[in-house]
């Protein structure tokens, strides 16, 4: 079950990882969107990539992406794309090399696949649903990850570009058990939550999208974490109000959800 979306997914990834990773070597300007993000020609073109790649093998799925135009058709559609071509265009504008690309399906609702590509680290992480999560070092073969089961001297991971005096307020009420701090990029902070190497990551604030959070959400799942709003509920997907206006915390062991 869904093998064939998930290899596609892959497929798409990689595909516009070659583009990004062009447009990200030789130089590109910056444009600042009506919300005050920015945005390149790598987020466009692999957005266009990514698109035409999927529309070709699913031509009735329907798409919810950053960069086109939502038109809510994707509404009355019980298969829909989820696409962030550049996750973390702070971190790719700073060439830290912590961006990645994001791309999940969501049937009726509910996640099913999802696909994680760090261009520039050689890294993919991706998951299809009960079928587990697996990290890839790309030119190796892929290996099933969990997340680890520490509940003491844990590792919470922060964005490097947004962090609320809320989410500092929680580290300091949490700091018996919060050993380390440390700051990463984009989707790289679940991702890494998925593959055992950090316990936490939040948002506090309402800035997030379903494109930010839809793939690397599975990935934690089927990796045994979780991935939920601050009140415990799950994020709900092919929403008309594309907000994640609670925020969200992932942790591995549900004794890790802080507040």
């Amino acid at each position: 079950m869904w093998e064939k979306e998930l290899q596609a997914a892959i497929e798409a990834g990689l595909e516009a990882r070659e583009k990004i990773l062009e447009i990200y070597h030789n130089g590109f300007d910056v444009e600042i969107k009506e919300d005050n993000s920015p945005v390149t020609l790598a987020d466009k073109t692999a957005d266009k990539m990514i698109k035409e790649y999927l529309s070709k093998r699913f031509p009735t799925y329907a798409f919810l992406t950053e960069e086109s135009e939502d038109n809510k058709s994707r509404l009355s559609n019980d298969f829909v794309w989820i696409v962030d071509p550049v996750d973390g265009t702070k971190d790719f504008v700073a060439k830290d090399d912590e961006f990645t690309t994001n791309i999940a399906l969501a049937y009726k609702h509910e996640l099913v696949v999802g696909v994680v590509v760090a261009p520039a680290r050689n890294e993919l992480y991706f998951a299809s649903k009960g079928n587990g999560a697996f990290y890839q070092k790309l030119g190796q073969n892929p290996v099933k990850i969990h997340v680890n089961d520490k509940i003491s001297d844990l590792t919470l991971l922060i964005s490097v570009f947004h962090f609320t005096e809320e989410e500092k307020a929680i580290i300091e009420r949490h700091k018996d058990v919060l050993t380390h701090v440390e700051k990463k990029g984009s989707s790289l902070k679940p991702c890494l939550i998925a593959h055992g190497k950090a316990e936490i990551t939040l948002r506090s604030s309402p800035n997030t999208k379903e494109w930010d959070t839809a793939a690397c959400e599975i990935i934690v799942e089927e990796a045994g974490g979780i991935f939920v709003e601050p009140d415990g509920m799950k994020i709900k997907y092919n929403r008309e109000d594309v907000y994640n206006r609670k925020g969200y915390i992932v942790a591995n062991r549900k004794e890790n959800l802080l507040k």
